[in-house]
Formats: structure tokens, C-alpha cells, sequence
């Protein structure tokens, strides 16, 4: 007997593709994406061989050309009575503080891009984390059913319980205090493992409910009982017949939460509970320019635009894949 299944076609995919790259919005947001990504990558290079600094290390008495006089990095305040320092501003040329210093002398424009590693860094990571596990979980509850279904849902609903960034702040909080040991695993609070776990765990239930809740209509459609008449084994449907009908599901889910945890992650580094010192991050950033906003605004309002317009090609791009693998044009075996 030949086993009923139905699956997105061969053509499916290419064509979601060509909807996808049809979609002119998507397809900027996804231009913008890559400038972003590669600028960041590029912050070594940049750090050597055009500012000509390192950006983690304090430069409290240095000085630099500009249009041919000698400048301090860090000079005497502009108030009448000359109290406090003040950092260099932005040279608005490409070259050492091209977007000025921060309160330690370090170059931010090297930081913004260094930064900019570590924000995607954990973003993406802790994005995968909360996709897998999710979809797992997701699928596992919807698919068996049962007492399965009824302690995953519980374990998902006391974590849907808290707020999200009360959870974030909370667990941050006592794991960057005292670290984590699980076992022989050993994680410093100045690892990036920890706000990647943090921020990957706290997501899951937003994803994995959706994800039951498709599986529970795909179990009772003619295909999946199909199987189950014929004898095949669970596990054997769940890689055949229901992951494929989920995935899309994943991917578009994708982006969003990369975008969510892109401000979760700026959020707690704000609150220095995120990266930690000598690693910097957006959220990092705009800390050390809180207190600069008034004389040198640029120190915090550069990591801040970044950030709007990553989360905003992500989220065009979340669309973008929403229109493109919608589950009505799916072509069907």
C-alpha cells in the first residue's frame, strides 16, 4: 500500500523564492542587512587600518591631528569655569573619531562596529535556540498529545506567565552575580553564552504555541491519519509529513525574533546586566552616551539607529517571507 502524504511540492520552494525576490521592500531590507552585517565584520580592519586605535582600550591623555593642530581626545569641558572633560567630537571624515570618542577616549565609529558583532552575534544565536527549541517542543506537544501535550503546555504557560523582560532582567541579574555551573560546564558572567541562553530560553513560548497549534490541524488532516492507518511510525511522520508542513512556519518566525532579541539584548546591556566589560554591544554603547547626550549626542544616537533600522529591515523581511510562503499558494503533491 502506498503511504498518502501531503507535502509541500518540489516547486514550492522556488517558487516562494521568486515571490520573495519579486518583493521589492524584502529584498532592500535584505541589502540593508547585508551592508550591516559586513560593515560590522569589517571592524577589525577598520580598527587597524583606519582609525588607527583600539577601541576597548582608554585613551585619557592621547591626541590627534586635525587639519594641523595637535587635539586632546579628551578635553577640558566647554563651560566657562573649564570643569569636567569632554571627549573629541566627530571629524565627519573617515578616519580616527570619525563619529568622535566616548568618555574613556575610545573610538566610537571602531566600538559601533565591534559592538555591532556582538549584537548580531547573540541576536542570531539565541534566535536558533529559541527556533529549536520551540519547534520541538511545538511539535512534540501537538503531535502526541496527551499527558506530553499537557506538560509541555504547562512548562510553556509558567513561562508565558512572567513578563518578558522582567524574566530577561531577573535571570540576567543572578547569572551575571554569580555565573553559571551546570555540571563540568562553567560559564562566566563575562561569557556572551550567558545573555544567549537568556535571551534564546525567554522566547520560546511565543513560537512554540503557534507551532502546537498548526500541528494540531495537520494531525487531523487526511494525510497525516492517512499514515497513521497504514502503520508508519510516529517519529517517521513527524520527519515526513509534519516538519515539512512547519517549517515555513520556522523561517518566517525568523527574522522577528532575531529582531526581538536585538532589543532584548540592547535592553539589558543598557541596564549592564548583558555584555559585559571589555566587550561592548549597541546596548553598551548607548550606556557610556547616556551620560554624554547633551555635548556629544552622536555617542548614543548612532548605536540607537542602528538598531531601529536593523529591527525594521527585519521585520520588512519578516513580511516579505510572510507574503512569500504563505501556507494558501502552497503547491501540493
Amino acid at each position: 500500500m502506498t503511504e498518502v502524504k501531503q507535502r509541500p511540492a518540489q516547486g514550492y520552494w522556488a517558487l516562494a523564492l521568486r515571490k520573495l525576490m519579486r518583493n521589492r521592500s524584502a529584498m532592500i531590507s535584505v541589502l540593508v542587512l547585508v551592508l550591516i552585517v559586513l560593515s560590522c565584520l569589517s571592524a577589525p580592519w577598520y580598527a587597524k587600518y583606519v582609525s588607527h586605535t583600539n577601541p576597548f582600550q582608554s585613551n585619557l591623555s592621547g591626541t590627534i591631528m586635525r587639519h594641523g593642530h595637535a587635539v586632546e581626545v579628551l578635553g577640558a569641558a566647554d563651560n566657562p569655569l573649564k570643569l569636567g572633560i569632554e571627549p573629541i567630537g566627530p571629524s565627519g571624515r573617515l578616519g580616527p573619531y570619525m563619529l568622535g570618542a566616548d568618555q574613556q577616549g575610545r573610538d566610537v565609529a571602531a566600538r559601533l562596529l565591534y559592538g555591532g558583532q556582538n549584537s548580531l552575534l547573540i541576536s542570531s544565536i539565541a534566535a536558533i535556540i529559541t527556533l529549536i527549541l520551540a519547534g520541538l517542543t511545538g511539535i512534540i506537544a501537538g503531535f502526541f498529545g496527551g499527558f506530553i501535550d499537557a506538560a509541555i503546555t504547562w512548562a510553556l504557560d509558567a513561562l508565558w506567565a512572567f513578563p518578558v523582560f522582567l524574566l530577561a532582567i531577573s535571570l540576567s541579574v543572578v547569572l551575571i552575580a554569580h555565573g553559571l555551573d551546570i555540571g563540568p560546564l562553567r560559564l562566566d558572567a563575562s561569557s556572551l553564552a550567558l545573555p544567549i541562553s537568556i535571551i534564546g530560553i525567554i522566547y520560546v513560548p511565543y513560537v512554540a504555541r503557534p507551532i502546537r497549534a498548526t500541528v494540531l490541524t495537520l494531525r487531523q488532516s487526511e494525510f497525516v491519519l492517512a499514515a497513521i492507518g497504514i502503520g508508519a511510525s510516529p517519529w517517521r511522520i513527524v520527519w515526513r509529513d509534519i516538519l515539512p508542513n512547519v517549517i515555513s512556519t520556522i523561517i518566517v518566525f525568523a527574522p522577528l525574533i532575531i529582531a526581538l532579541n536585538l532589543l532584548t539584548e540592547a535592553a539589558l546591556s543598557f541596564l549592564s546586566i548583558g555584555v559585559q566589560a571589555p566587550a561592548a554591544s549597541w546596548g553598551t554603547i548607548i550606556h557610556d552616551g547616556e551620560s554624554l547626550i547633551y555635548t556629544r549626542p552622536l555617542v548614543a544616537i548612532a548605536p540607537g539607529l542602528l538598531i531601529v533600522v536593523t529591527v525594521i529591515a527585519l521585520n520588512i523581511l519578516g513580511d516579505g517571507l510572510r507574503d512569500a510562503l504563505d501556507p494558501r499558494a502552497k503547491l501540493r503533491l
